[in-house]
């Protein structure tokens, strides 16, 4: 068993707050990266009550940092204007420079996007699964989607033949 607070880490260990599933339709998911994300006390407090919306959001290398935008998280409903933050504005991923460099370079090179695909507490830190992927047209989709209907009918069609 491992211990709290080792590198041995279970997909169990993670609360899941947001997804986004029109990424996994409208994108082919090429490799994900997880990456920290710089936020403000009433940011984190929002994400725990489940206030934020990521179905537009994207991400951007800029002056050698990864940002992401169109991220929205609700103000707190218990903090002031004051106090509060702006719920649309862009906020910093902390990832390794090495991590930085290769996804840009592949994002140059082969014309992918960095697309956010879920926001989760791990150990307390919000973190953000980042992907990179590269887009379906409308034919990929029905593919996909034929594809999934026939492997669900399969499935159904063994289970019906094991209860026999």
């Amino acid at each position: 068993m491992a211990k709290k607070g080792s590198k041995d880490r279970t997909p169990s260990d993670r609360t899941v707050v947001a997804t986004n599933r029109r990424a996994r339709r409208d994108y082919e998911i090429l490799d994900t990266v997880e990456a920290g994300m710089v936020l403000r006390g009433s940011e984190v407090k929002s994400l725990r009550d489940r206030n934020v919306q990521m179905a537009d959001s994207y991400a951007r290398i800029e002056n050698g940092e990864m940002w992401v935008h169109g991220l929205h998280i609700s103000p707190w409903s218990h903090s002031s204007a004051f106090t509060g933050h702006d719920p649309d504005r862009p906020r910093k991923l902390l990832l390794h420079r090495s991590q930085i460099d290769r996804l840009g370079s592949r994002v140059d090179q082969e014309r992918l996007t960095l697309v956010p695909l879920s926001i989760y507490f791990r150990q307390g830190r919000a973190k953000l699964e980042l992907a990179l992927a590269r887009g379906r047209r409308s034919y990929d989709k029905r593919q996909v989607i034929a594809r999934r209907d026939a492997d669900r009918e399969a499935e159904r069609a063994m289970a019906r033949h094991r209860r026999r």
